[in-house]
């Protein structure tokens, strides 16, 4: 069966399956190219309050990519590393609200496999072979998502916000604080748009992640939905140090902005315009040191050597995430510059790629990630040449 996905705005119906070589046996790289070529082409029409990639979302199944980080025992293909980074850096290139979504799932899968039981693996590893897309979401509201325990039943009170794919994940991630104190990972289950409110989110990009909130009060919690032991959601580095995934992502958005920026000046004739010339070859710069620290950083991440401190990965993933930031600011700044004001007239590509990836760039604590690095980088007695070696 060819999945679909129809847009409310145009009620055209766009065949996804088809397009990815649904049934041809394709690695997680051809494929991930594949389902982005797609979701580029159907962007557009899934940019709007509350959308959900739903049919992108299917082809990431039948191609095999949401099962792909789960190890071959499980079913997958167990990639990581430089591997994983290439597959998010394709599905960022082709759209970003997609990319955002697979990202939370690949750290989902990964948070489960690192602290959970095999039983708990077992769980999601099924439930992924279902097509079943996983999520982690870790921001409270005024009140922090509770875990009570009475009587030797377990149900979660309060509610998560800034929650992407909301209504649409059944089986979230989430951290809750019980009785004592203590931050666990909780993997409930949920029915499709139980507790969902997506209402509130009215950020100019990144519409098609329905991010929002999401209740989970009087949700019952089983024994095998404990995940750990208190504290490892934070645990280091794997929490810091995860953060080159979504940098990952937010190269792939820059790869596509080079990229249209490129397409608008052989199409208009301006390419040999010195000052068009200079703008593209800056940004090509800021794109290439984007490349660069996704892949250093990924490497350095997810080397299990132990050869590197925690300290020392959590530095390096750091600096990685905002020289990341700060060249997608500064691509962004020379492909509006070239473009001009076509590029912020829906439905140009450039207006809406712009919009998600100066949404997706705002993470969390960005002045605590650089001084902590520099912290770090101050106190070392080591060469600046060797410092991350």
């Amino acid at each position: 069966m060819i999945a679909t996905e129809k847009s409310k705005a145009s009620g055209k119906i766009i065949p996804i399956l088809e397009a990815c070589g649904f049934g041809r046996a394709l690695s997680p790289l051809s494929a991930a190219r594949d389902v982005a070529h797609q979701a580029f082409t159907n962007g557009g029409l899934c940019d709007e309050d509350g959308a959900y990639p739903t049919a992108e979302v299917v082809a990431l199944h039948h191609a095999g990519l949401l099962a792909a980080p789960l190890p071959r025992e499980f079913g997958g293909a167990g990639i990581g590393g430089a591997a994983l980074s290439e597959v998010l850096r394709q599905i960022g290139w082709g759209s970003l609200p997609l990319g955002r979504l697979f990202e939370g799932h690949v750290n989902a899968i990964g948070l489960v496999l690192r602290y959970g039981r095999q039983e708990q693996a077992r769980l999601i590893a099924r439930e992924v072979q279902e097509g079943r897309l996983f999520g982690v979401w870790n921001t409270d509201d005024a009140q922090n998502l509770r875990l009570i325990c009475e009587q030797g039943n377990c149900r979660l009170e309060g509610r998560k916000i800034l929650a992407s794919g909301a209504g649409r994940i059944e089986r979230p991630l989430v951290t809750a604080t019980d009785e004592q104190g203590r931050r666990l990972i909780v993997m409930p289950h949920l029915r499709l748009a139980e507790g969902a409110d997506l209402s509130r989110w009215t950020a100019h990009g990144m519409r098609a992640s329905a991010t929002g909130a999401v209740d989970f009060s009087g949700i019952p919690v089983q024994p095998i939905e404990i995940v750990g032991v208190a504290g490892d959601y934070e645990r280091q580095p794997a929490f810091s140090g995860g953060a080159w995934r979504f940098a990952a992502v937010h190269l792939g958005g820059m790869e596509r902005l080079l990229d249209l920026l490129r397409e608008h000046l052989r199409r208009t004739g301006r390419g040999a315009d010195p000052h068009q010339a200079a703008r593209l070859g800056q940004a090509a710069i800021a794109t290439e040191t984007g490349r660069l620290w996704v892949a250093r950083s990924a490497a350095i991440a997810e080397d299990r050597s132990e050869a590197r401190s925690p300290d020392q990965i959590v530095a390096y993933v750091n600096l990685a995430r905002l020289a990341v930031e700060r060249a997608g600011l500064d691509l962004m700044e020379l492909v509006h510059r070239s473009v001009g004001l076509p590029g912020f007239m829906r439905p140009s590509p450039i207006e809406r790629i712009s919009r998600d990836l100066a949404t997706y760039l705002r993470q969390p604590g960005p002045d605590r990630a650089l001084t902590n690095a520099a912290t770090w980088v101050l106190e070392r007695e080591t060469p600046s040449s060797d410092l991350w070696r």
